[in-house]
């Protein structure tokens, strides 16, 4: 279940009164830790090539995508990932990952 979900976001603040400024932070902590954990694999892997696994686009880059996309909303700092950040400047390049991005969406505000 994604953290950056609005209805978990929303229970930090509705059912626990946490501020805005306490829910970014609290959201900051758990996507610098899961994107370290991430980080590291990719990094680490042989198997990781232009993509998550491979040359190839995969379930992984898709999963891994709207992740930075809602890291990015938040304004977490992405500098301690390269290797996520350059697969998903690959991915972006991608036509199919363009049409799917929040942005291109109808009823993007």
């Amino acid at each position: 279940h994604p953290l950056n979900n609005l209805r978990v976001l929303r229970y930090l603040e509705r059912q626990l009164d946490v501020d805005a400024d306490g829910r970014n932070a609290w959201y900051r902590h758990w996507v610098e830790r899961g994107f370290s954990a991430v980080e590291r694999i990719l990094a680490e892997s042989p198997d990781t090539g232009r993509f998550c696994h491979g040359d190839t686009p995969s379930l992984a880059d898709c999963c891994l995508l709207p992740q930075v996309f809602n890291a990015e909303r938040f304004r977490v700092p992405l500098s301690a990932y390269p290797t996520i950040r350059r697969i998903v400047e690959q991915c972006r390049q991608l036509e199919p990952f363009q049409s799917a991005a929040p942005e291109a969406q109808p009823d993007a505000e």
